[in-house]
């Protein structure tokens, strides 16, 4: 059965303006990488302004239920590929397919565009995401340290489009 039932996946309109609900939706989504994730989440850098501007540069699509946004993904368009920068998901509604959802639609598009790929990068101590876009057919391709780290600290994960 599927639990999204109810939940519409949208392009984030041109006239959107409800950037801090979006904004409080990201922070809610990322709120449990605080600790757990080293260098920590940029997310709480974020303002309602940059989100706006993130949407001019990039393709956004909103998971909406009863006119509540639940869920997002930004995607920059590359000549040959879409690279997901954020995927949020408000946390109750998290394993339920909403991002898979977010996920698809990206890779709808993408495959409109005649793109080879889509492209994202997740942390290394986020083996759950690891897992969940290895089942979505994502690839790891490299790991990458932030700067001032003598480790890996993200991978970065490749979907090529057949």
């Amino acid at each position: 059965m599927d639990q999204t039932v109810g939940i519409s996946i949208v392009v984030l309109p041109a006239d959107f303006d409800r950037w801090d609900d979006l904004l409080a939706l990201i922070r809610r989504a990322f709120a449990y990488m605080d600790g757990v994730i080293d260098p920590p989440s940029s997310a709480h850098l974020l303002t309602a302004d940059r989100l706006g501007g993130k949407a001019k540069q990039e393709t956004g699509f909103l998971a909406v239920e009863n006119g509540r946004i639940v869920g997002c993904v930004f995607a920059l368009e590359r000549v040959r590929d879409f690279y997901v920068g954020k995927l949020a998901v408000e946390p109750p509604l998290q394993g339920q397919g909403i991002g898979t959802r977010l996920m698809r639609a990206i890779e709808d598009l993408a495959r409109e565009r005649g793109k080879d790929a889509i492209e994202l990068q997740t942390r290394i101590e986020l083996t759950a995401n690891h897992a969940a876009f290895a089942r979505l057919g994502f690839r790891e391709t490299e790991r990458t340290a932030h700067e001032g780290y003598d480790r890996p600290t993200s991978i970065t994960m490749r979907k090529v489009l057949s």
